[in-house]
């Protein structure tokens, strides 16, 4: 990026916190403030910032016209003290962070901006079912992040006084690390009928946590067989290894005849049965857990970018976005500051490149071309091209 460039989008970044308003998280006074520049290496970090050397946060950020801005989760007694032993820690929210390019399935040098979003938004998706079903959490601030995904912020009652290794056992079971169908199998020592030895009655906890999700997705699966006619029963039936025909037509009764048993969690109905379950279980395990960044939760002192700034890789605004909106939330249009909507600008690409931004699909050629300002300012915060000479 060219010294007009990192001007131009300086110049620009400032005119858009002049006429914006801008939240601040909540305790901000506690908090550690950071900034980084649009100078030439664009990596210098600025931080150990307090709200009052801070001030106005419009003025701030208006006079600095910074390329990123950040806060602490953590809430301190002395956030400007210039190391983290001496800023006496408080508490911190509870933050997840998701990005796209780091999600299974996601292939960056193949897949569109766009396409890498859309699978962060169900990956985001899910980790909020599993805070809000699982945890029971309540007070959730969700973020575009403005670039690659999506932040999630939890500040409900306790939890800003978990320390690492409590956040630790969140993400191991947001990611269902060290989970696996054995672990949730509950075993009762029961009395077989005429049998000498007591033997295990096996059942998955139906209340809550990953041995519902597993019952639940194996209960649908016996829901959606019951349906069917039995010849076609049977035939679902055996397209799972090891169910022959002799097996699938006697499951196919079971299934029927004690299904009561199995909708509150027993097992045992069946041998297969046993076998089905194991068999879902890794498919809930691969279908709902949330590929969250593990070190952004587990770090108590982490700084995250401010909602309502602009990120500088992208020139789209760090978007909070209402629970109830969460699933029609569009980044490529909702997250376009009106800034620099209704203006068309000069831009220099030396590789034709495709933009789908604003509403709008772009193709833009090689050269010098006008395109409009919401357009050329991602693809030059993108080092897609330059300013083009006024």
């Amino acid at each position: 990026m060219n010294e007009r460039t990192r001007r131009y989008l300086r110049g620009r970044f400032g005119d858009h916190y002049r006429g914006t308003e801008l939240s601040p998280p909540p305790e901000p006074n506690e908090r550690e403030w950071g900034y980084i520049t649009w100078s030439s290496g664009g990596t210098t970090m600025i931080r150990h910032h307090s709200w009052m050397e801070v001030g106005d946060l419009r003025t701030f950020l208006t006079d600095e016209r910074p390329r990123h801005v950040y806060f602490s989760a953590g809430r301190y007694d002395d956030p400007g003290a210039g190391s983290m032993s001496k800023k006496g820690w408080r508490g911190s929210d509870l933050v997840f962070d998701l990005d796209a390019d780091h999600l299974p399935g996601v292939d960056p040098d193949e897949d569109s901006y766009g396409e890498m979003l859309a699978v962060c938004k169900d990956a985001l998706l899910r980790l909020l079912d599993l805070l809000e079903t699982d945890f029971g959490f309540e007070d959730l601030t969700v973020v575009f992040s403005g670039g690659r995904g999506y932040h999630v912020h939890v500040r409900d009652d306790g939890v800003d006084e978990l320390d690492r290794g409590n956040r630790r056992e969140i993400v191991d079971y947001v990611m269902a690390n060290q989970v696996d169908f054995e672990s949730l199998v509950n075993r009762e020592s029961v009395a077989g009928l005429g049998l000498k030895n007591p033997t295990d009655k096996r059942s998955l906890d139906t209340t809550g946590g990953w041995g519902r999700r597993v019952h639940d997705r194996l209960l649908a699966f016996v829901d959606e067989v019951r349906e069917l006619p039995d010849e076609e029963a049977r035939e679902r039936l055996q397209s799972f290894e090891g169910i022959g025909a002799g097996r699938s037509k006697k499951l196919v009764e079971v299934l029927d005849d004690r299904y009561d048993e199995l909708a509150a969690g027993n097992l045992d109905v069946h041998p297969t049965v046993v076998r089905l379950a194991d068999i879902f279980a890794e498919e809930t395990f691969a279908a709902e857990t949330a590929p969250i960044d593990e070190p952004v939760t587990t770090d108590i002192n982490r700084l995250i970018r401010l909602p309502g700034s602009l990120h500088g890789g992208t020139g789209l605004a760090v978007t909070r976005i209402p629970r109830d909106e969460v699933a029609e939330f569009d980044p490529l249009h909702d997250a376009v500051p009106e800034t620099f909507v209704g203006n068309d600008i000069e831009v220099t690409v030396d590789e034709p490149t495709e933009v789908e931004l604003g509403g709008g699909s772009f193709t833009v050629e090689a050269g010098t071309q006008t395109v409009p300002e919401y357009v050329g300012v991602f693809l030059m915060a993108r080092d897609h091209a330059e300013k083009g000479k006024e």
